[in-house]
């Protein structure tokens, strides 16, 4: 293997195959009933697509950090690994984390020039409701990029081609992809150094993943998947400017 080191299978290192969940293959999007057959002798061996003559999926036996990389330079093959053959559930937890580095990146971009020596609990009080309000801010503009995004493919695909979607396994798809947001981190940790430029590169990466995440799971072609992000983001941006205004209301009347 490329990245596995050999052509033995580590339990260690092995997605669990379970009959009811459909595996596809990496290369060519068929489906495939297993990724490993498990032989008496306690040897592992993968599956070879009966479509396209080759593995299945690769990476069951590919360390986890090449199985990164790969995604993050939104190769197909790493995308259909991770949203079809792997049960990761942590699209919930990630959503949450990004959304909490978003929200302090935000409000520390509002209070980073502010001096105060006033060490009176309202003080502290008030900063935290604004963060509470960043990050409900973050939560709401997300929504609409979903919501937007899936609004749109459940027109395209279930309305005009006739075809079915499943809205769950996008929604995963949506939220997992959103991993790049982590890169607001050295954002956070070195809060001075951060510039537009920054920011504005860590949101076209996202926005890339989000499309590619689209692709892999529509199987379908560039363009319905960049419309559909194109789509997410004005509706996000809608709400951004429609949430502006009264989030700064809400903020005048916490610092009275």
């Amino acid at each position: 293997g490329g990245g596995g080191g050999g052509g033995g299978i580590h339990r260690s290192n092995m997605i669990t195959t379970i009959s009811e969940y459909d595996f596809r293959c990496i290369e060519c999007n068929e489906k495939a009933a297993e990724l490993h057959r498990d032989y008496s002798n306690g040897i592992l061996k993968i599956t070879i697509c009966e479509s396209c003559q080759k593995p299945v999926d690769k990476y069951i036996e590919y360390d986890p950090v090449i199985i990164l990389i790969d995604a993050i330079l939104c190769k197909t093959q790493a995308f259909r690994h991770i949203l079809f053959n792997t049960r990761l559930n942590i699209h919930w937890k990630l959503c949450v984390f990004s959304l909490l580095c978003e929200a302090y990146l935000r409000w520390s971009m509002l209070h980073g020039s502010e001096q105060s020596s006033d060490p009176a609990d309202i003080i502290r009080y008030t900063k935290e409701w604004e963060f509470y309000g960043m990050f409900g801010l973050a939560a709401l503009e997300l929504s609409a990029f979903c919501g937007g995004v899936l609004c749109f493919l459940w027109v395209v695909v279930c309305c005009l081609q006739g075809e079915t979607m499943e809205l769950c396994l996008l929604l995963r798809a949506l939220l997992l992809s959103c991993y790049g947001k982590v890169l607001l981190i050295p954002a956070v940790i070195w809060e001075h150094d951060y510039s537009p430029l920054c920011l504005g590169l860590i949101k076209l990466f996202v926005l890339t993943s989000n499309s590619q995440a689209i692709r892999v799971i529509l199987n379908s072609r560039r363009r319905l998947s960049l419309m559909a992000v194109c789509v997410g983001l004005l509706s996000e941006t809608c709400v951004a400017q429609a949430c502006k205004k009264l989030s700064w209301s809400i903020q005048d009347m916490l610092t009275f």
